[in-house]
């Protein structure tokens, strides 16, 4: 019998050199990972790039007989609030597709919205407050240090070493140099503690795979314990090369357990779909507080969604076969 195609559905990315050039190029590593899986699966399959230029995109999807997809869109040329539209013109296009809706998308993505409905929904996660450009009214109760993260960014975009701030008199300075790049800027009262990840497989009852930490053990007093942009896609910077992954096997059951269930909650709580990362931070009172919400997450082999998944001992291909027969019941629904 004859399969169905499926098309590979990726943002276009920017020139190289261009800022933050290597987080939007990495999205031609999943598109050429996916498509060789594929391959190996025996399905066919198209490279299809969204742009504004939607008549174009739905002309080459009809042309190219497409009846499911995978969505790899992180942004519309580079308009990160644009996250969820190409899965809503999939929608449209009752095109079923991997990943979470265009409402999970949008919601997930926007980091005040998630605070809120984290704390609406008594999932502890670091106060903070949001800097629009005008008067910064610190609440009572969030302590210094803070960290400072573009309010729609992901990929770590806009995170760097002088964005965790020690005082008070060096965080307007920061704030309005941020705001001038990026827009609102999240303040997070930062968490100095250990890093975990925590990736959910499956719908609707999502898989929690092997739980993975941050080693940052290699850094120096000086330097800040965080995911940095250096960090995710500088090669030859040392946070690079000290940020690595590792799946600790001596944690306690207790932490496991709630580690799952916290990440277990935000899929629902979200309305997430497929897969998700989930990252918390460990402080040193031994409280867990989530800080971000990973809808559709990297599926580049060396990511660490694809990372987790190995662990549990499933190959980059089967993985992909798996995605395909989460889309493929939906497609008969």
């Amino acid at each position: 019998m004859k399969h169905p195609k499926v098309g590979i559905i990726h943002n276009e990315p920017i020139p190289q050199g261009e800022p933050n050039w290597e987080s939007s190029a990495d999205v031609l590593a999943q598109v050429e990972a996916i498509e060789t899986a594929l391959t190996e699966l025996g399905q066919p399959h198209a490279r299809i790039p969204f742009t504004r230029d939607l008549s174009r995109f739905v002309s080459q999807v009809q042309a190219a007989g497409i009846t499911k997809a995978f969505n790899l869109c992180e942004s519309v040329d580079e308009d990160p609030l644009l996250i969820g539209h190409p899965a809503a013109v999939l929608e449209l296009l009752s095109i079923p597709f991997t990943g979470s809706s265009a409402m999970a998308l949008l919601l997930s993505t926007d980091k005040l919205t998630v605070k809120r409905l984290l704390t609406a929904s008594g999932l502890r996660t670091p106060a903070f407050f949001l800097y629009e450009g005008s008067e910064v009214l610190r609440p009572a109760g969030l302590n210094f240090p803070v960290i400072l993260k573009p309010r729609f960014q992901d990929a770590s975009i806009g995170i760097e070493q002088e964005s965790v701030v020690e005082n008070s008199s060096d965080l307007l300075p920061r704030l309005e140099e941020l705001y001038g790049r990026y827009g609102a800027i999240l303040v997070e009262e930062y968490v100095a503690g250990r890093e975990f990840n925590v990736s959910l497989f499956g719908y609707p009852q999502p898989r929690v795979m092997p739980l993975a930490e941050i080693d940052f053990s290699g850094f120096p007093a000086d330097l800040h314990r965080i995911v940095s942009y250096k960090a995710k896609w500088d090669e030859d910077s040392f946070e690079y090369h000290n940020t690595q992954r590792i799946f600790p096997d001596n944690l306690p059951e207790v932490l496991q357990q709630t580690m799952r269930r916290m990440a277990q909650e935000c899929f629902g709580l979200f309305g997430l779909r497929d897969y998700a990362r989930v990252d918390l931070r460990l402080d040193q009172q031994g409280r867990l507080a989530i800080l971000e919400i990973n809808a559709n997450p990297c599926l580049s082999p060396d990511a660490g969604f694809p990372a987790a998944v190995a662990k549990s001992a499933m190959g980059y291909t089967e993985m992909i076969g798996e995605f395909v027969r989460l889309v493929s019941s939906r497609a008969t629904l």
